[in-house]
């Protein structure tokens, strides 16, 4: 269901179940967040098999579930995404076809999301009765604004690559996502983990300043400056 390898600085996490469009079951979930927590590489590649990126949650399994089930599903979910914003790596999410539901949810947790002319997003919950309980509602608002958050959340309205970029969905609509990818992995690892933990960090901004030159002054300690002087 999880496919995984590894080139040169990048590590590419495939949802590898074009069939069902790469919608994710319990085991999926689990088997994700595993694949995300081994890599080590600077850069994660994010993308689905086949034509979809990833559908969501498996409905199938879903309606299998009963109460405390479903909560544990959630949960699950939440911990996938959290391991993703978490991972030392700069992940990013490259969206060629449908993004729909946890699909959608687990891009947001990305810290790059890049989408090809052929990338769909919706957040198709409330259509099923349900909502995205993978972290949605909480890291929706906080990238596209909470006007646009309620729209996609309370319509479930299917939105195209181009309306995903205006509101700030995705950053980029690019014919090959794996050219972005290689590109940010190009440059230095230190440099790069230092980025995405001072763009993550929630913490009182006073703290931040603090945190940010000592970082900074850690990488002016290491790098090779010597043309510059």
């Amino acid at each position: 269901m999880i496919t995984t390898s590894i080139d040169g600085a990048v590590g590419i996490v495939t949802l590898d179940r074009p069939r069902k469009r790469n919608a994710l079951s319990p085991a999926g979930l689990d088997e994700l967040e595993a694949a995300i927590e081994a890599l080590d590489t600077p850069v994660v590649h994010l993308r689905g098999a086949g034509p979809a990126f990833c559908a969501g949650a498996d409905l199938r399994a879903v309606a299998e579930l009963d109460g405390e089930e479903a909560h544990e599903f959630a949960r699950s979910g939440q911990r996938v995404a959290n391991a993703i914003e978490r991972s030392e790596s700069v992940v990013v999410a490259g969206i060629d076809g449908a993004a729909r539901g946890g699909g959608v949810e687990l891009t947001l947790a990305c810290d790059v999301r890049i989408a090809t002319p052929e990338a769909s997003f919706a957040e198709t919950g409330v259509r099923l009765s349900l909502f995205g309980a993978w972290g949605g509602t909480h890291r929706l608002p906080a990238v596209v604004g909470a006007g646009n958050a309620r729209d996609l959340a309370l319509s479930g309205r299917t939105i195209d690559a181009e309306e995903a970029l205006r509101m700030g969905l995705i950053s980029r609509i690019v014919d090959d996502p794996t050219e972005v990818v290689a590109s940010i992995a190009d440059h230095d690892p230190a440099a790069l983990a230092a980025i995405k933990r001072r763009l993550r960090d929630d913490a009182p901004p006073e703290k931040q300043d603090r945190r940010e030159a000592a970082a900074f002054a850690d990488l002016v300690e290491d790098a090779d400056l010597a043309d510059y002087r």
